[in-house]
């Protein structure tokens, strides 16, 4: 892997010169950095470099998070051109992989038109991320994950036994295989963000609009895991309300299928998905504390176990 430097990237972006701007932020765990670059002599002023390190860890997180990596590079290399408008993504303008060290150069979505980030979406910047889920979900229904994760999202159950060794013992505990299975055997599947968290959505100054992030953990699976996470800790008509447009979005844009079949499935596997979701926050943060609908949802789940 070539050293990350000004030289590497000018050459890349075919500029006469690369200039590090800004750190943008640090790859989780201390695995690399993204950087924001000047570029003089370029198609476009600027681009975001995402440079992966994953150094000498060990162990099944370490390991999790290489194939994480890898899975991102099949995304942009195989996967994500076929998004449209609904659900954009930054291009990806080069990616390497060399002895264990990964390379991304993005375009710079501040630049075309997304420089707004937020952890606490207004209302219609929550409405933005639940259509381009929808938009997302659509482009890809009925597809194999091939080159991604078998089963999207980063707290899946077979991934995550450690926080499930975590978890108090309960119901909720002893059904997390089955919970998992129920969602597994959807008649309808999709491809999933896998971390749809409104963190890793970028916005329109109006909030109109949104191009996503960060996809590590994209992979097979119901589209209501992306909707329980996104939607998570909201209030209960904030959901329901967030379902309808949803769904209204979604029958729109899909192809090939009975939408009504469609929508009645992934309705009545919502709170499957949202089950799934708490199962994982039980182990991974004890204490996290779930709104009263989010605990009466998972008890009707367990009720029906």
């Amino acid at each position: 892997m070539p050293l990350l430097i000004d030289r590497h990237i000018a050459e890349i972006t075919g500029a006469a010169s690369a200039q590090r701007l800004e750190r943008i932020a640090t790859v989780w765990s201390g695995y690399g950095e993204v950087v924001r670059y000047a570029l003089r002599g370029a198609d476009q002023p600027t681009v975001v470099v995402k440079h992966v390190v994953p150094g000498q860890g060990r162990g099944r997180s370490h390991d999790r998070k290489l194939r994480s990596y890898e899975v991102e590079q099949a995304w942009y290399r195989d996967w994500a051109e076929r998004c449209g408008s609904g659900c954009r993504v930054p291009a990806c303008l080069h990616h390497e992989h060399q002895r264990g060290e990964r390379l991304f150069v993005f375009e710079d979505l501040d630049a075309v038109g997304f420089p707004t980030r937020t952890e606490r979406p207004s209302r219609l910047q929550l409405d933005t991320c639940l259509r381009w889920l929808a938009a997302f979900h659509a482009t890809f229904l009925g597809e194999r994950p091939r080159g991604l994760w078998k089963t999207g999202t980063y707290w899946h159950h077979k991934t995550r036994p450690d926080e499930h060794r975590a978890m108090a013992r309960g119901p909720l505990r002893d059904g997390a295989a089955a919970i998992d299975a129920k969602l597994s055997g959807a008649r309808f599947l999709t491809i999933v963000h896998g971390d749809a968290k409104p963190a890793n959505f970028a916005f329109s100054r109006d909030g109109h609009r949104a191009a996503a992030v960060d996809f590590q953990y994209v992979g097979g699976g119901c589209g209501m895991k992306d909707l329980a996470y996104l939607l998570a800790g909201e209030a209960l008509d904030t959901v329901e309300r967030g379902l309808d447009l949803y769904f209204t979005t979604l029958c729109a844009a899909a192809q090939g299928c009975d939408v009504h079949a469609l929508e009645a499935e992934w309705r009545a596997l919502y709170p499957w998905a949202w089950a799934d979701l708490q199962r994982f926050l039980e182990g991974w943060a004890p204490g996290w504390r779930f709104q009263r609908h989010e605990q009466a949802s998972t008890r009707q789940v367990l009720a029906a176990l």
